[in-house]
Parts: C-alpha cells; structure tokens; sequence
C-alpha cells in the first residue's frame, strides 16, 4: 500500500519531551500520557486521542510507537478515545504512520482492526455532516489498509451520499466554515492520493467521482482566499486548526487536480477584488437547517483586507467550550453587521445549537454591488436590509431597517495590528477614513481579538447607534 503523503500537520499540534501542545494549550505528563486528561478541556483531550502528533517530521519513531502501544494497552479506559470521532481520525493518523515507516506489527493491526470494527457499529448518522464524512473518510483509508471489501462498501456509500450533499454547487462546504471546508478537502485529498497510489486496489470506480467534487472544492477555496493567503474566518474557523488554502491546492496539483471555478451562489459568500483593497461579504443563509452547529448570528458580516493584510476582521472563535465566551462570538455583536437590542439576528445557543435562524431575501447583485434583507428580526416586527457598493477606491455600506429602534447598533472590528482613532462622524485607521451618516452616536471601545484557540489580543472595534438607517463610506488611501 502506497500513499504519497503532505507531510506538514497543521500548526500549533506537536510533541516534545513529553510535553503535548494543542489548542495553545501545553501540558507535560510525567511519563505516558493519560490518555483521559481533562485539565485542558474536552477538546484537547479530543486532540490527544487523534494521534495527529505522530506525524511530525520531529518526532522518534520509538517515541511515537511506545505511546500507540500504551494506547492499546489501556484501551478499554478511554472515556472519549472510543467515540466514533476520535476512532476515525486516530485511524487514520495510526494508518499514515505505520505506512510512512513501513510498520509491520500484528499487535497494531489487531488493536486498529478492532476499533474499526466499533466505527462501523457507530457511524455517526445521529450528528452527519463533517462527522460523518469523516466517518467515510476514514474507513475508506482502513479498506486499502486491511484490504477489507466491508469497510469499502461501506465507505463507498459514505462518501458518494455526503459529498454530494455537502458540497455546494459552488464547492463550497455546506457547513459554511471556511476551516471545515479546507479539513474536508484534505481528507478528500489524502483518499484521491490513495486511489491514484494503488491503481486496481479495491476497484477504480471512485476515482473520477473524486476527482470532480476535488476540482469544485479547489476552485472555491482559490476563489475565496484573500491574495496573502488567509480565508475569511466566517463561522466557526480559526487558521490553526487546518493546512493553509495555498498548502492544499499546491497538493492538488501534485495529484494533478485542477482547479473548477463556479460563481459564488449557493454559500451565499461574495469576493470583491481591487487593487489596494478585498472584500468579503456574507449575503447567504446560516447553513443548512439539521446542521448548524458551527454557524454564527452573522448574517451580513463583511471583512476587508487593505494591501493584502487583514484590517476589518471578525471576532473569531477562541473556544468551543459552552460558556460565555463561545455565546458571544458566536453571536451578532462579534460580527460587522446590524444587532437590535440584545437579539441576535440568528438565535445561537450553547456551544453548537441555533434557534431561530435568518432568512434571506430580496437578494439583487452585479459587479460591484450587492443588497439584501433578512428576517431574523421579523419576531419585533424589523426587517434588515443592506447594501454593498464597491469601486476601486471606495465602499458604500447602507443599512436600513424597516421600522425605527432606538436600541439598533451597527459593529465594526478592527484588526489587532491597526490602529484606531474616532473624531466625531469619522474614523482614521490605516490611512483610510470610514465616514458615517445617520448615527447618533459612535463608541470606540476594545475587544478581544481571538487570533487562535485560547489565544485572545485586544484590538479596537466601533459601535454605531442608530434608529432607522446609516451610511458607511469607507475612502481607501
């Protein structure tokens, strides 16, 4: 079995010295880990049972096998280890590793055997979506593993139902998270280079089905991506937690992808490109309705690179723990939109719930501009409209409700490298101006910038207070 791997782990997940760092988090066990540690969290205990760390250049590989061996040994103990989730990435990390160093161990196989058995009694059709995918994903690695034709019917009828659900006619990932849709399409990739790798393995059928939902999924992430690299952080996406959109199309093309372009539709995202600056825009519903764990109370956030580095940013996610943390940046006010009072335009709750969602409609749109409205405040008799304007020095935000409130406010957020400053109707920073109309008052306060999992830095936001409607010019130098 061959599998021409990308071999760089996303940043931020390492080993040393028996010090484990996920999350931003480091903790140092004095011998084996435990592998049930809660200290840091669900989630980083999540990460420990992943294994993704036996995949970094860095590490020995008597290190990395004495972990899996203690891992088998202690097996029955796991607490989350044996949840569907962890099973299908520890998989297929063990799987990479044992293929990377030509590992030929019954001890391994069994114990790998064994918890795939446990996957495919409890394939998450109960949560669907990326878990699910990942769910196929990983038993399609186990069938070229094991050479095992149950795993790959299996997988097989996976992979063909959820792919072409959750991806959009544009390529785009139906959970909406730029994040989620950069994991899936390296799962995706990683499956293609194992075909491609083994021709006649277990049967070819896949390949070209494959090779269309990759072709989509590069052209969306090529069209979305600002030119320094970065995606939009829109919903639940933070750029530690995957490979970098310019890592993943360079592996495409090493498998010979090509990148299909699609007009952005059914994600509801718009890309406006100009010299000095780029705008991101979100005009589209929250995701699909049985899924929205990963969604934000976001709908019409915008954000702006100026001269390729970012200026107007999301909040962005630090957590996925449930407390206030999380409620907030999922929330309305962590995004550049309208929020009225204490209603979220979306009704997110918890860590991974939303409900009452925004509908959008009356949506128009060219080449340099774009409105619509939204009812997610229909329930106290308002709806939401806005309007983008774009050209190649300026642009135009006009937000208008459709009755007066007194409580009604308007968020900018501002990178944490730029600064801010507010003089009357007017905002300096980066050498452009924003220029306000309609307000009734601006507040310039600091925020919690969320520039990776339980990492936060202060940076500069704006609060516009208005009744019925404001104006936004933003001039650009």
């Amino acid at each position: 079995m061959q599998l021409n791997m990308l071999e760089s782990i996303p940043a931020g997940i390492y080993w040393e010295n028996n010090s484990f760092v996920f999350l931003n988090k480091t903790y140092c066990f004095n011998q084996m880990p435990d592998w049930n540690f809660m200290g840091n969290g669900r989630l980083w205990n999540y990460y420990l049972n992943y294994f993704d760390f036996l995949l970094q250049r860095n590490i020995e590989v008597k290190d990395a096998l004495s972990f899996v061996y203690n891992y088998i040994e202690s097996l029955e103990n796991k607490s989350f280890g044996l949840e569907p989730f962890p099973i299908s990435l520890r998989g297929m990390n063990w799987i990479k590793f044992i293929i990377k160093y030509n590992i030929k161990d019954p001890i391994i196989n069994s114990s790998l055997y064994a918890q795939y058995l446990i996957l495919v009694d409890n394939l998450e059709y109960h949560i669907l979506g990326n878990h699910l995918l990942e769910n196929g994903f990983s038993l399609f690695f186990a069938a070229y593993y094991f050479n095992d034709k149950n795993f790959y019917a299996k997988a097989k009828i996976i992979l063909i139902q959820e792919l072409n659900e959750e991806i959009l006619k544009d390529g785009c990932h139906f959970e909406l998270s730029p994040m989620y849709h950069q994991i899936m399409l390296f799962r995706l990739l990683d499956c293609y280079n194992l075909l491609k790798s083994n021709p006649g393995f277990l049967g070819d059928e896949l390949l070209s089905f494959f090779e269309g939902k990759l072709s989509m999924m590069c052209g969306f992430l090529d069209k979305i991506s600002f030119r320094n690299g970065n995606v939009p952080r829109s919903n639940d996406t933070s750029f530690e937690m995957s490979h970098g959109a310019q890592e993943l199309l360079e592996y495409a093309q090493r498998l010979q992808i090509k990148a299909d372009s699609f007009p952005l539709i059914e994600c509801g995202y718009r890309r406006f490109n100009y010299r000095k600056y780029e705008a991101f825009v979100d005009v589209g519903n929250i995701g699909p309705d049985y899924i929205p764990g990963h969604a934000h109370g976001d709908t019409f956030n915008f954000e702006i690179y100026f001269n390729e580095q970012p200026w107007i940013v999301e909040v962005g996610i630090s957590t996925y723990e449930g407390n206030s943390i999380r409620l907030f940046e999922r929330g309305t006010a962590a995004h550049n939109t309208v929020k009225i009072g204490d209603v979220d335009s979306s009704e997110v709750w918890g860590s991974f719930r939303v409900g009452r969602r925004a509908k959008i409609f009356d949506l128009t749109e060219n080449s340099n501009s774009v409105s619509a409205s939204h009812d997610g405040y229909k329930h106290i008799g308002i709806i939401h409209h806005r309007k983008f304007m774009f050209d190649e020095n300026k642009m135009h935000i006009t937000d208008t409700l459709s009755r007066s409130n007194k409580d009604a406010k308007a968020f900018i957020h501002f990178h944490p490298s730029a600064e801010v400053q507010l003089n009357k109707n007017e905002i300096f920073s980066m050498g452009n101006i924003i220029r306000i109309h309609g307000n009734k008052k601006i507040v310039l306060e600091k925020y919690n910038f969320a520039s990776g999992f339980n990492m936060l830095e202060p940076a500069w936001k704006v609060i516009i207070h208005f009744d019925t409607s404001i104006e936004a010019e933003f001039l650009f130098n």
